[in-house]
């Protein structure tokens, strides 16, 4: 449409394809002219006028809201271990950068057939990190001949796929120093030390050690959950681990996420997380109702991520890397930073609000604004 090509240096493009999208069935083009002017001037009067303190607006617009916000935590029926932290706890753990959170959470999407509930309980199970003592039925030691005896649930061994040897091996491969040995046609493992001069107390360490070494599923996946979202299913698990998550075939990768902005760093890169940021907050703030213009969060986002990497809203994060000495010294250890900067020789060029605030000095923004020094006919 030759419309359209006219509005695409004044417009964004997912405006214009929204309008396309949304125009009424033969619509004449007087019409279509009539509605992108109207688009257009809206557009122009949504758009920040230089000068305008941004970073103002858009603090007072997240931080007034948030006055309203709830400090609960949501909890997963029927699982123990599943608390989801939302409101206001899970929004300042999202702004400081916190490197732990509360709660991890990863939400894995499947390929068909697998997201219409085919074998979706036995995928999950797969996907949980199982210790050896889920497999334990008892542990005997006989202080006599200073060895131990380990008798396995078969049941929950074959449920798990596994059998009494793979487990045996698992086990020799994790503790060097003793033997374990499988009876015959028996799910019971015989336990001597590789060594003779051996101390009872060790026997009894080993007895609680043996009972954490990982034997199957995704280390850090500490609960599963299948839920059904709409017409699809999905699982929700307690614990992340993107990256062996993601190794797997039925996993749909463009979608599965995590709730760890660092791991996502990790993974995925600088652009990730500040896509990362917005959805986690837009999450916590749909969630409690609260409607906060989605440019205010950009720029927030956008600020954490400028110098290249994920650094929070605080003293250790973008305030630490401003350039300006005044503006780090107004927030929080003010002298620590005047010394450091006296004794580097550091100039301060007044460019930004907080310097000049502290100084009297008209700030640099609306009628504040530099002037040109060129005069234009």
């Amino acid at each position: 449409m030759k419309l359209f090509k006219e509005f695409e240096d004044k417009l964004p493009e997912n405006i214009l394809e929204e309008v396309k999208a949304n125009l009424p069935d033969k619509c004449s083009e007087s019409r279509t002219r009539k509605i992108l002017e109207a688009v257009y001037k809206e557009y122009k009067s949504s758009v920040a006028d230089p000068g305008e303190n941004v970073g103002l607006v858009g603090a007072e617009s997240i931080g007034e809201p948030g006055t309203q916000m709830t400090l609960n935590t949501f909890h997963f029926a029927g699982v123990s271990e599943m608390n989801v932290t939302t409101g206001l706890p899970r929004l300042i753990e999202i702004l400081d950068a916190r490197k732990t959170i509360k709660t991890e959470i990863t939400e894995i999407f499947l390929k068909k057939p697998y997201n219409e509930g085919k074998d979706i309980k036995e995928i999950a199970e797969s996907l949980k990190e199982t210790l050896f003592r889920s497999f334990l039925k008892e542990i005997s030691i006989n202080i006599a001949s200073l060895q131990m005896t380990i008798e396995l649930d078969e049941q929950k061994i074959k449920n798990a796929k596994l059998t009494p040897i793979k487990i045996t091996k698992i086990l020799e491969k994790s503790v060097k120093s003793f033997k374990f040995q499988l009876e015959k046609d028996k799910p019971i493992i015989n336990v001597k030390s590789s060594s003779k001069d051996i101390a009872l107390n060790e026997i009894y360490k080993l007895k609680e050690s043996i009972k954490d070494i990982f034997v199957t599923g995704i280390k850090g996946i500490k609960q599963v959950l299948p839920v059904k979202r709409g017409s699809e299913f999905m699982i929700v698990t307690a614990g992340t681990n993107l990256k062996e998550i993601l190794k797997l075939d039925f996993i749909d990768t463009c979608r599965t996420t995590s709730n760890n902005l660092y791991e996502i760093e990790k993974l995925f890169g600088i652009e990730a997380v500040r896509q990362a940021i917005m959805n986690e907050v837009m999450k916590v703030l749909d969630a409690q109702g609260i409607d906060i213009d989605m440019r205010h969060i950009m720029l927030v986002s956008d600020t954490m991520c400028m110098s290249g990497r994920l650094l929070g809203i605080n003293r250790y994060g973008i305030v630490k890397e401003k350039p300006s000495v005044l503006a780090r010294a107004s927030f929080e250890t003010p002298i620590k930073h005047i010394i450091n900067a006296s004794l580097r020789g550091e100039v301060d060029s007044l460019n930004s609000v907080i310097e000049n605030v502290m100084l009297n000095q008209p700030i640099p923004v609306g009628t504040g604004l530099p002037g040109l020094v060129t005069k234009v006919k």
